[in-house]
């Protein structure tokens, strides 16, 4: 265990009686007050604008939902006046109940002649993946990089 010098005890006795000497001082005191006042007014203010985010975000939140009801119920009126045509009735009353207008006749066709006598459509090509020629893997990584930063698609 090492000792402490009396002379190291005094020197730091000293230095601590005039650091209290100094907060007698009213300038010093001012100081420390104030910067105690600026530190609890910034964490206030820090609680604030975290609250106003939290806020915000709930806003939107219960705006983005508000939009998505109000369209649903678009969808529904509509789909509801659909339910009132002569359309929709003539539609069910021909599936449901096998029901023709007046001088229809119903012609049925085989699927074999209806498979003969229809075209088929060529398959959709990617030409874009084809006409591309390949990047390197680096220069792929760095454009990907500058997209996600510079916010391009």
């Amino acid at each position: 265990m090492k000792l402490v010098s009396p002379q190291f005890l005094r020197t730091s006795f000293a230095k601590i009686v005039a650091y209290i000497k100094e907060l007698h001082d009213v300038r010093v005191l001012g100081v420390h007050v104030f910067v105690v006042v600026a530190l609890l007014v910034t964490w206030s203010g820090v609680g604030v604008i975290q609250d106003n985010y939290q806020l915000q975000k709930k806003i939107s939140r219960l705006r983005q939902e508000t939009e998505l009801q109000n369209l649903e119920n678009d969808t529904l009126r509509l789909r509801n006046q659909y339910f009132e045509t002569d359309q929709y009735l003539e539609l069910t009353a021909r599936r449901q109940f096998g029901l023709a207008a007046p001088g229809e006749k119903l012609l049925l066709v085989p699927e074999s002649v209806a498979l003969a006598n229809s075209v088929e459509l060529p398959k959709a090509q990617n030409t874009d993946e084809k006409t591309k020629p390949q990047k390197p893997k680096y220069q792929q990584n760095f454009e990907a990089w500058m997209q996600f930063l510079f916010r391009r698609s």
